[in-house]
């Protein structure tokens, strides 16, 4: 349990890290990107400890699988109701941008403050196993420097396992903009650890660029490149073959809706057609 308890305590620390920059900055419009680099810190951060559960928990601190997936269902319960609209990804930046909902700026912002909170979060947990607070933790930081990648298969098969994963992702994402946070965070949090623990032996779905960059791709094995296409283009392919599933187009490539009839919303009284015939 002294594993368990260090892991909680680590969480707790991310958590008030992230819940005290939302709090500084939720004022402020403009700074959104500062709040962006939080969730990301916050995601990613809890992740890795997730994952060194999942590599090392089993047999050096008796946690099974039961106890990975509850804390990685608490972990992204958690991030959704403390970041709220911060979602720390990437995919749903362009996402918004593409359906012309932000600026080309603050896409960019953005995104760059959620590459820079993935990778200090992966520092600030090196520096964390580091300190070698339990015997999970000095085996983690003995393997850091050869960690294992999440890529277990090609990079074709990994492409469209991430791709699907993000299509189905992003539809229900859709689908759930305008129900209640009661019911959309829940349910976001409960599909991210089905479709993880689903695809845990091909690419672990993470469906974000950043977490992706942040947990796997220091990892050796594959290159930079290679890891690009699985987890960042992967993703945003399949994001975008939603976008274009659920409205019909690309707002912010086609004006006109390519796959759906759009009917008018003002019918023509049959008086006035008969008139019009007669004339």
């Amino acid at each position: 349990m002294s594993g368990l308890n260090a892991s909680l305590g680590y969480f707790l620390a991310v958590v008030i890290f992230a819940t005290s920059v939302r709090t500084l900055f939720k004022k402020w419009p403009w700074f959104s990107f500062i709040m962006e680099f939080a969730s990301s810190f916050m995601l990613v951060a809890c992740w890795l400890e997730v994952q060194t559960i999942v590599e090392v928990g089993e047999w050096a601190g008796g946690l099974g699988p039961d106890v990975t997936l509850t804390m990685l269902f608490g972990v992204l319960l958690t991030h959704g109701i403390i970041c709220g609209g911060m979602s720390g990804n990437p995919t749903l930046v362009v996402l918004k941008f593409l359906h012309l909902e932000v600026t080309s700026l603050s896409t960019l912002l953005a995104i760059s403050a959620q590459f820079l909170g993935a990778y200090l979060a992966r520092l600030f947990a090196v520096y964390y196993w580091r300190l070698e607070l339990t015997d999970m933790h000095m085996i983690k930081n003995m393997m850091a420097s050869e960690c294992s990648t999440s890529l277990l298969v090609s990079r074709l098969e990994g492409f469209f396992t991430e791709c699907v994963c993000a299509l189905i992702f992003t539809l229900i994402h859709l689908s759930l903009q305008r129900r209640s946070a009661l019911i959309r965070v829940p349910v976001i949090a409960i599909l991210l650890t089905f479709l993880s623990y689903t695809a845990r032996n091909y690419t672990s779905a993470f469906i974000n660029p950043s977490l992706a960059y942040g947990l796997t791709f220091h990892c050796p094995g594959f290159t930079l490149v290679e890891y690009a296409v699985v987890y960042w283009l992967g993703s945003l392919t399949g994001m975008t073959l939603a976008l274009l599933l659920y409205v019909g187009h690309i707002p912010r490539i086609f004006a006109r809706n390519l796959l759906y009839f759009q009917k008018t919303r003002f019918r023509v009284p049959k008086g006035d057609k008969a008139e019009k015939k007669k004339m």
